[in-house]
């Protein structure tokens, strides 16, 4: 098996503010603190572009730079997997936060790629070119539905629907609050961050993306919004309503200097509803997925401040 190195980026947030670098390299890479603790020693793991000791303290906006030379290959794993809906053409997947849905540098083994292929291993058939099934993707600590074709017609099917704009996907956000309208869209293109490129952002000559978001419950300081997409880009959501001055809560790469009382430890946002059409039968299906336990304490404790 070939390998490959990998460079992985991170500004550090409030909250991991005074933690052991090492500790931090662990959670970024995804390795052991042992593991961590090797990749700095041998300096392949730089604070603020030095070497520097697993010991060290590491504060707010410094930067970590970890590489990883990572196999390449996918390894079937088990793991639990929650499927909302399935059948012998198409999976819906609840997928929980903190699960990296695609095999990447330091993640060759514990993503949900891996979990499908060994539950589902008609998968592996339709290789990386139809990446293994996924029709779209989630970012790490989003949680939610998440849509695999388990057959080549039935991938084809369902991207040319994605790419055609008929399916619904629905999110549900908390963010940092008020916004001036109750509703609204956001239409504007989405890049690479040319100050910061580990960072998408709204650049001119980036790619069209376009969010409509409605306020469902206000609190003081917060809102919840439903929000859909018209496009697909990478950390679109949460570009978007950074850059009208409403990060989400809890979001360590887009989010700003203010803090919240709701902060789940992640970003807060999770993927509700999917809507589309079978892509055999050609009916319409419509999958649900429940607020996550974490975040529905959030809400209920801004339900109870607020009363």
């Amino acid at each position: 098996m070939t390998a490959e190195r990998s460079e992985v980026t991170l500004r550090v947030a409030a909250r991991d503010a005074g933690s052991r670098l090492d500790k931090v390299v662990a959670g970024l890479a995804g390795v052991s603190r042992a593991v961590a603790a090797t990749l700095v020693a041998n300096g392949d793991a730089t604070l603020n572009a030095r070497t520097a000791k697993g010991n060290t303290r590491v504060d707010v906006d410094d930067w970590i730079v970890v590489w990883i030379t990572a196999p390449l290959g996918l390894v079937p794993t088990p793991m639990p997997i929650e499927i909302a809906y399935g059948d012998e053409s198409v999976l819906v997947v609840n997928k929980s936060a903190g699960r990296v849905v695609h095999p990447g540098a330091g993640h060759d083994s514990d993503t949900l790629v891996n979990g499908l292929v060994y539950q589902y291993e008609d998968l592996a058939d339709l290789g990386e070119d139809r990446r293994w099934g996924l029709v779209h993707r989630l970012d790490k600590d989003t949680s939610g539905l998440l849509m695999v074709a388990r057959t080549p017609a039935a991938f084809d099917s369902l991207r040319s629907q994605m790419s055609a704009r008929k399916i619904e996907r629905v999110y549900t956000a908390l963010v940092h609050g008020p916004l001036q309208s109750s509703a609204g869209t956001v239409d504007a293109p989405i890049g690479r961050d040319p100050q910061r490129p580990i960072r998408m952002a709204v650049v001119r000559g980036g790619r069209a993306a376009r969010t409509h978001y409605q306020v469902t419950e206000r609190w003081d300081g917060h809102d919840l919004l439903r929000v859909t997409l018209d496009t697909g880009r990478t950390h679109q959501i949460r570009v978007h309503l950074q850059s009208i001055g409403h990060p989400l809560v809890g979001d360590p790469v887009y989010g700003d200097r203010r803090t919240s009382v709701a902060d789940p430890g992640r970003v807060w946002l999770h993927a509700t509803t999917l809507r589309f059409r079978h892509p055999v039968s050609n009916e319409e299906i419509r999958v649900a997925a429940p607020i996550p336990r974490d975040l529905g304490e959030t809400l209920e404790m801004l339900r109870t401040i607020r009363a």
